[in-house]
């Protein structure tokens, strides 16, 4: 230290150095360091999941209007999903509002920007969005391609100096909706991995949601946030937002999540849902590391008699250290009989609740620090039994292709893995 006080440098070079070190100091923390701690969240009424009083309360909790009329259909791996998806696309009229994480310009991405292209010149306005870090592989000659065929393509925070400070904080939202009417969000994007039906190795394991009706509104908004955010242009009328309604069909809210916004409402919607599980409670979550909050409220609900179940991925995974991560709780949630199960075939990447075969959660947020804290995310919350009686369907189907996880044998895993656990924590919210 006295060798450092030592250096020839005037008063004002002393000055520039500390604030430089302050500056660095600043920006790592606010990158890397969890967010301000927050207390404990208490939930002062509880309501059957699904109910009319339980929708009621976490509309007015979160402070998001609630969507009457419509249908929800759930849509199970890559062999659903991509032709629905293309198909509403073909057929739009008049609008496409399309954003991903991931977009790659594989034989799937190539054929969504072939359609894109056709409605573009069919004189569709048609709206993209992707993240630039998640969609980096989409090159310049792609983009200029769409763009010269009239199709508007824009990127999250594209590398630039401006963004030096925010690049860590990614949109992560699924928010794809066709002329106002039909809309889809879950976990999946576009690119080979999602192609299939989690056979093998090759074929991620995913689930994305259809929905018509009002709902479509909460999923348009989640793309017209970001998107007046990257270019200033607002999206309002009914053709985004058509003003029909109808009384029957689901019931559903939906929930944006935003680094900027400090209540965190996607955190708030689960553990409300989680909070007011009765009979069952199956969690399915690609990249799991559950904070405090989550894993206080798993263990709750088990021990008062929930048929609680966590679904992850098991030996195929894109993101080992979030794996380890995740392992290191695992303890801790098989001593209160919370159910593990790690799928096998391939990687799972579905992000599912499904609560008392009333009340389902589907969006782009997974169970870890990053989803709740950093990126930009979209959730759906629907009340409906047939729609939660498909999700769990679907649950059921992978759980007997999964290694449940069993304390006994848990406890006898070796003692470098015990390390591995606890060094992946280090890396908590790098993902």
């Amino acid at each position: 230290m006295t060798d450092i006080l030592a250096w020839p440098l005037p008063w004002w070079g002393w000055t520039f150095l500390v604030i430089g070190v302050v500056s660095l100091g600043s920006v790592l923390g606010a990158l890397f360091l969890p967010d301000w701690p927050r207390p404990d969240h208490r939930l002062v009424y509880k309501a059957g999941p699904g109910s009319q009083e339980f929708v009621r309360s976490v509309g007015g909790a979160l402070g998001i209007p609630i969507y009457r009329g419509g249908e929800a259909k759930i849509l199970q791996n890559g062999d659903a999903f991509y032709p629905e998806m293309l198909g509403a696309i073909r057929s739009a009229r008049d609008t496409i509002t399309f954003e991903v994480y991931i977009f790659e310009p594989d034989e799937v991405g190539r054929r969504f920007m072939d359609a894109f292209i056709e409605r573009a010149r069919s004189n569709v306005e048609v709206r993209l969005l992707f993240d630039w870090f998640g969609s980096i592989r989409l090159r310049k000659k792609y983009v200029r391609e769409m763009k010269a065929a009239g199709v508007k393509v824009e990127f999250f925070r594209p590398l630039a100096l401006r963004n030096l400070v925010r690049m860590y904080r990614r949109s992560h939202r699924r928010a794809i909706v066709i002329d106002g009417r039909i809309g889809f969000t879950g976990g999946a994007a576009v690119s080979k991995k999602w192609a299939g039906a989690a056979r093998n190795k090759e074929e991620w394991r995913d689930s994305m949601t259809r929905v018509t009706g009002c709902a479509v509104t909460g999923i348009q908004a989640a793309f017209a946030t970001n998107w007046v955010y990257c270019t200033g242009e607002i999206l309002a009328g009914p053709r985004f937002f058509p003003t029909d309604e109808a009384s029957d069909g689901i019931v559903a809210v939906a929930a944006l999540s935003s680094p900027s916004d400090a209540m965190q409402p996607i955190r708030t919607l689960c553990l409300m849902s989680f909070a007011c599980a009765r009979q069952r409670l199956w969690i399915a979550s690609s990249y799991f590391i559950p904070d405090a909050q989550f894993r206080k409220a798993a263990r709750e609900r088990s021990r008062a008699g929930v048929d609680v179940r966590i679904l992850v991925p098991g030996k195929h995974t894109d993101a080992v250290p979030v794996k380890l991560a995740g392992q290191s709780y695992y303890e801790e949630l098989l001593r209160d009989r919370v159910r593990i199960f790690e799928f096998q075939p391939s990687m799972m990447h579905a992000k599912t609740v499904v609560v008392d075969d009333a009340w389902t959660l589907i969006g782009s947020a997974n169970m870890d620090e990053r989803s709740m804290e950093l990126n930009e995310e979209n959730a759906l919350g629907i009340a409906d039994e047939g729609f939660a009686r498909a999700v769990a369907a679907g649950n059921d189907a992978d759980f007997a292709k999964s290694r449940e996880i069993l304390l006994e044998e848990w406890l006898r895993r070796p003692f470098y893995h015990r390390v591995m656990e606890r060094l992946a924590k280090v890396l908590l919210e790098q993902y």
